[in-house]
């Protein structure tokens, strides 16, 4: 009871406050070294995208990775200085964490299995940063590729974070130029060749006031006989990520062109016949 009293609890809590103060100023000094390492990251990537001719899409992935792993770095150091800070001798935490690393590595199987692929997924350029990708049940726009997880922005605004070791087949929908595809179906009383020579001729003006065209659009021909329409089908290559816009914009030039043309675009009918005894036989 005497060593409790005697106890020099005025020093403990003087020796903890100290304590809390520096760890206080090392996250500053941590806030302060990320904040400015990240600023120096960015600012090298962008001269490296300018120097290299790489795409800027590549030059964000790139500085994204090495963002996060210089994060990692910090986050380590700052960790072992809190340690030496309360005086834990961090050698010997080190030595403990060696003799149950074997028995961590067997339920770490997956985030090994993450940095290796997410490694590959990086060296082959299977994606970067701004990229339209389907992979699994997953497609939208790649936000962010990591060595452990890879986001991607769905087009109704979800983020998805999928472990790279999900991605095992990968459909990558920017590389190069898209197609843009149109049916358009007009009425089996009019003359096809006539509808195909207007549509043509609509097309050909488009593409003259159109700068994400790359090739025609060009009509190819009857593509099906509908119920009640003669389905005729117009391809065009667009520049990357544009070809929605395009068709979209193609349908409404290709509507108004043959509506002046008096061209029909038909839609269902349904015909209602009358079997019942009319009330005049009664």
């Amino acid at each position: 009871m005497n060593d409790i009293l005697n106890f020099d609890w005025q020093g403990l809590l003087v020796m903890i406050g100290l304590g809390l103060l520096k760890v206080i100023g090392l996250y500053i000094v941590f806030a302060i070294v990320k904040a400015a390492g990240n600023k120096v990251i960015a600012t090298a990537f962008e001269k490296y995208e300018a120097k290299e001719n790489i795409s800027k899409g590549r030059a964000k992935t790139l500085a994204s990775l090495t963002k996060n792993i210089f994060t990692y770095v910090l986050i380590f150091v700052f960790f072992v200085t809190v340690l030496q800070v309360f005086g834990i001798q961090v050698a010997a935490i080190l030595a403990g964490a060696g003799i149950v690393g074997l028995a961590v590595g067997f339920g770490a199987q997956g985030l090994v299995s993450d940095v290796v692929t997410g490694f590959f997924i990086l060296l082959e350029k299977q994606m970067d940063v701004g990229d339209y990708v389907t992979t699994g049940s997953f497609s939208g726009i790649v936000e962010q590729v990591g060595l452990k997880t890879t986001h991607v922005r769905g087009f109704d605004g979800t983020l998805h974070y999928i472990p790279n070791r999900d991605i095992t087949a990968l459909s990558n929908h920017s590389r190069g130029n898209m197609r843009a595809l149109v049916d358009i179906g007009i009425s089996y009383d009019d003359n096809i060749d006539q509808a195909i020579a207007v549509m043509q001729e609509a097309c050909n003006t488009f593409a003259a006031n159109d700068s994400r065209i790359v090739e025609g659009p060009n009509v190819i021909g009857v593509q099906s006989l509908g119920a009640s329409d003669v389905v005729i089908r117009i391809i065009s290559k667009t520049q990357n990520m544009e070809q929605w816009a395009v068709e979209r914009d193609l349908r409404k030039t290709l509507k108004e062109t043959l509506d002046a043309n008096g061209i029909e675009i038909p839609f269902p009918h349904q015909v209602f016949i009358d079997k019942s005894p009319s009330t005049e036989n009664q």
